[in-house]
């Protein structure tokens, strides 16, 4: 049957764009519907801050009245200025089991993108790497935790079937709280911590969270500026996430590293959330506030978003600790299992650190593709 490809625009446009979500996970009980008041947030060009460095246009495609598929093309001018290149990306991507719908999607993108002089298409990214990245290829019986991705498994052969190859791959590990612990490992920690004159703390929501942040955005552009397809984050972008981090943020979470009184690293955990919000059908924030008062006792999982340490004092061991200590501070608050995630695949210190020191299990893997255009 045929289709059209359409170019959104507007507040209603980008509200269908938001919405026909929905259409792709109808049946599917792993599907964790978004808040649409986020998603509205952070594609709204005038607020988000992203943007101030970026573009980005949706597309929708259509049968009738009926959305079959949606994606973004998207260009990041501070990506193309840190690497010197010229890589458009897509993201939001949604679609019927259709070659020829996803093929038409993809070649709005492809020509958005060259139209501007790009010269390679990546994704996904929603909207970048900082944000929620990578199609999920295994692992689809389990819901997505926070800030993951999340997909049906044909996307994949839609996405390499347009000669998509893959660019990079993301894993997440599978955590139980407590595993790792034993008299050798507590031994090592407490040798780390007298050697290098450590101290941890966590961070303070109430009397001190702007000077934090600050120390969180040192690190973290610090610490990850060798990863591939790495951008430091602005001023303003890290704001506007520290905002929301700290709506759901939990303090014991959150904690910084010092050595000898210099601040030396930092790890992010959040509650999985998702693991009440799956039950928010509609993506509503008053159903999402209903949900979260009456089913607060289901979350026994975190995720552990962010682990890094500044370069002079990687390879000393510090990030055991942070993770060890993690896993200690937030087990008596009914934190069973954890993720870390997303981690490069070719990120030997946090695959190590994942698996040896916190005995997890790669059990989640999201690919970025990558086309010449």
């Amino acid at each position: 049957m045929s289709f059209i490809i359409e170019k959104v625009s507007g507040k209603s446009g980008l509200n269908s764009f938001i919405k026909s979500q929905w259409n792709f996970y109808e049946a599917d009980e792993n599907f964790v519907p978004p808040l649409i008041h986020d998603r509205k947030k952070l594609l709204n060009e005038k607020k988000n801050p992203f943007f101030k460095h970026s573009e980005i246009q949706h597309f929708l495609a259509k049968r009738g009245s009926r959305i079959i598929g949606r994606i973004s093309a998207i260009i990041n001018q501070n990506h193309n200025k840190t690497h010197n290149d010229k890589i458009g990306f897509f993201g939001f991507f949604e679609c019927v089991d259709e070659p020829e719908v996803a093929a038409a999607l993809f070649q709005e993108v492809e020509n958005w993108l060259k139209d501007r002089g790009m010269n390679a298409c990546r994704g996904p990214v929603n909207p970048s790497m900082n944000d929620e990245s990578g199609l999920l290829i295994d692992g689809f019986d389990l819901p997505p935790v926070l800030l993951m991705t999340y997909n049906p498994p044909y996307y994949k052969d839609l996405i390499e079937g347009l000669n998509y190859k893959k660019a990079k791959d993301l894993y997440a590990y599978h955590l139980t709280n407590g595993e790792y612990i034993s008299e050798r490992m507590e031994r090592m920690q407490e040798a780390i911590i007298k050697r290098y004159d450590l101290k941890i703390r966590k961070i303070d929501f109430k009397n001190n969270f702007k000077e934090d942040v600050e120390s969180l955005k040192e690190i973290y552009n610090a610490a990850w500026q060798p990863n591939w397809g790495f951008v430091k984050i602005t001023d303003e972008e890290f704001d506007f996430l520290a905002a929301d981090l700290k709506t759901f943020a939990v303090e014991d979470y959150v904690l910084l590293l010092e050595s000898k009184g210099k601040l030396a690293g930092f790890s992010l955990g959040l509650p999985d959330l998702n693991q009440v919000l799956i039950h928010n059908k509609k993506g509503s924030l008053l159903g999402a506030a209903y949900h979260l008062f009456t089913k607060k006792k289901l979350i026994n999982t975190m995720r552990i978003l962010i682990l890094g340490v500044l370069p002079e004092f990687q390879g000393k061991g510090f990030d055991s600790v942070l993770y060890y200590e993690v896993g200690k501070r937030s087990r008596p608050l009914g934190i069973e299992y954890g993720e870390a995630s997303w981690i490069l695949e070719d990120n030997e210190a946090m695959k190590k650190g994942a698996t040896e020191i916190m005995k997890g299990v790669h059990y989640k893997t999201y690919r970025i593709f990558e086309k010449p255009i």
